[in-house]
């Protein structure tokens, strides 16, 4: 959500100054690509660009694509084969072997359901939702083609204007998506005449919250910590109950709270998107937090400096004092935390436990690319094509 945030800011600035905009979206990777599908790239009628949508190589011809966008009002869809010896300036330096389409949508600032808009309502959650972008692979200059509409809390939004398709048809790979928290292409047949069929291509792009990292302990070995995650665009909490080590002066980006354990917790939203890391160097104070977090069972992360005997210890003087958790639980606990990198400095554990939170919220393991049997990356492993049809027109 880091860059959605940044492209939303450069968005409102631009309104401001009364400027044009287009929205670049990465719809459909086919092979290699340095960034994939839902990369966005904010263009303003000044040529100012915020974000990103591939290493640098593509920006420059998505610019001038965009201005046009902007010029004459209405969709494009540009593709880029950096396997093609023509488009070889465009993977040059990096390696690209694949086609990569981007979705270049000029912006009505009126509507209130714009696709800038719905990322705003997509950014403004702790829910995950779904946003649904349509594009052709036939017509680069559909007419339907657009980011249309985003999914939250059961509750639909909707861009003004006619819909590509009926709600009803896709309803089922919005909640899919949910379900399985995974982007999916899907492809529609539709018709504009009684014996004319085309292809429309959907994206049905999921998109999780922040990653919320609740740090408990306010020593000096949180600091590198904290700098990581602001890096990443993490949410930081940070609990400790000393109010003159807890200070919105040493801890400006942080939300603070200052509370005895047992009640620390109580004003903590714990989600499926929550790492709680336990470092007060207080073995007290990290018990009785480790044993609410086991009992809630809520959180997918519990990390703990410290070596196992110090986890050991806990969890034996937990039980012999009544504690009841789900066994289940302990699978979250990462005690010692950290992936095995050889940490010894605050700033080289900061660094091991902000990857090994990654990896897990990622469901990776971890370990080196080189020893990875699979594809780097999972985008869009799965293409549904849909019988469905719709007359348009």
């Amino acid at each position: 959500m880091k860059e959605i945030r940044q492209i939303l800011r450069a968005y409102d600035i631009a309104c401001q100054k009364g400027q044009r905009v287009a929205l670049a979206t990465v719809v459909h990777v086919d092979g290699s690509s340095y960034r994939g599908p839902g990369a966005r790239m904010l263009v303003s009628e000044d040529g100012t660009l915020t974000g990103a949508i591939s290493g640098g190589c593509l920006e420059g011809d998505a610019l001038r694509k965009a201005l046009m966008a902007i010029a004459e009002q209405r969709p494009l869809l540009a593709t880029y084969d950096t396997s093609d010896d023509e488009d070889a300036i465009f993977g040059m330096g990096l390696g690209c072997n694949g086609i990569i389409r981007i979705l270049i949508e000029p912006i009505n600032t009126n509507d209130d359901a714009n696709p800038i808009e719905l990322l705003r309502k997509a950014a403004d959650t702790r829910e995950p939702s779904v946003i649904v972008t349509f594009f052709s692979l036939d017509d680069k200059w559909n007419p339907l083609q657009g980011t249309y509409l985003l999914m939250k809390n059961n509750k639909m939004v909707v861009k003004s204007g006619a819909l590509p398709l009926s709600i009803d048809i896709f309803l089922h790979d919005i909640n899919k998506t949910l379900e399985h928290k995974h982007t999916y292409l899907v492809k529609y047949n539709i018709s504009t005449t009684s014996s004319n069929h085309k292809e429309l291509t959907a994206i049905f792009e999921y998109l999780a919250p922040d990653i919320s990292l609740v740090i408990a302990g306010a020593g000096n070995d949180v600091f590198p910590l904290i700098d990581m995650a602001e890096v990443l665009g993490w949410q930081i909490t940070l609990i400790d109950g000393r109010p003159a080590y807890a200070t919105a002066s040493r801890f400006p980006s942080c939300h603070l709270i200052v509370a005895d354990a047992d009640k620390a917790l109580h004003e903590v939203l714990l989600d499926d998107r929550t790492a709680v890391v336990l470092m007060t160097h207080n073995y007290q104070y990290d018990k009785s937090l480790l044993n609410s977090l086991l009992s809630e069972n809520r959180v997918p992360y519990i990390g703990m400096l410290g070596p196992k005997k110090k986890k050991h210890s806990m969890l034996t003087e937990l039980r012999e004092a009544g504690a009841h958790w789900q066994e289940e639980a302990l699978i979250h606990l990462y005690s010692p935390m950290g992936l095995n990198i050889g940490a010894e400095t605050p700033e080289e554990i900061a660094l091991s436990v902000i990857a090994e939170i990654k990896a897990i919220f990622a469901r990776r393991d971890g370990g080196s690319l080189r020893d990875y049997p699979g594809k780097i990356h999972n985008r869009n492993d799965e293409i549904v094509i849909s019988d469905n049809k719709q007359f348009i027109g």
